[in-house]
């Protein structure tokens, strides 16, 4: 039995995953990750996602160059959510170049942005991509 087994994927395959930074422990982004994307990103050491809007494998920073270096993978009591605790390259983990894709909060009834732009995303995504 592969230790894949023991994950309760959802019906269509699907398991939640966390990227949290390994030194800081803040929350860098959710996405959801498949048996292959998984398989991947232990057999090579970054994270590899399911992009379910384009339905094919995601390799994080495959265009930004902002890699997810893995450096632990735990999972919960429940056995359908995984926690990967990362070294982000860059310190940019989010399509819109902040540190954090949770970079609004909720303040007096609205959303409100607490996170500056690191990098503008136009410059880190190339036209060809």
């Amino acid at each position: 039995m592969s230790w894949l087994d023991d994950i309760r994927f959802t019906e269509d395959g699907l398991i939640p995953a966390i990227a949290q930074d390994s030194t800081t422990g803040k929350v860098l982004m959710f996405a959801w990750m498949n048996r292959e994307s998984l398989a991947l990103t232990v057999e090579k050491g970054y994270a590899v996602y399911w992009s379910r809007s384009r339905q094919k494998l995601w390799r994080k920073g495959e265009e930004s160059g902002h890699q997810q270096k893995i450096v632990s993978i735990q999972m919960d009591c429940d056995e359908d959510v995984l926690l990967l605790k990362i070294e982000q390259a860059g310190g940019i983990a989010c399509h819109t170049g902040r540190e954090s894709c949770f970079y609004r909060q909720l303040i007096d009834g609205k959303w409100q942005t607490i996170e500056g732009v690191l990098k503008n995303p136009h410059e880190i995504y190339s036209s060809n991509g």
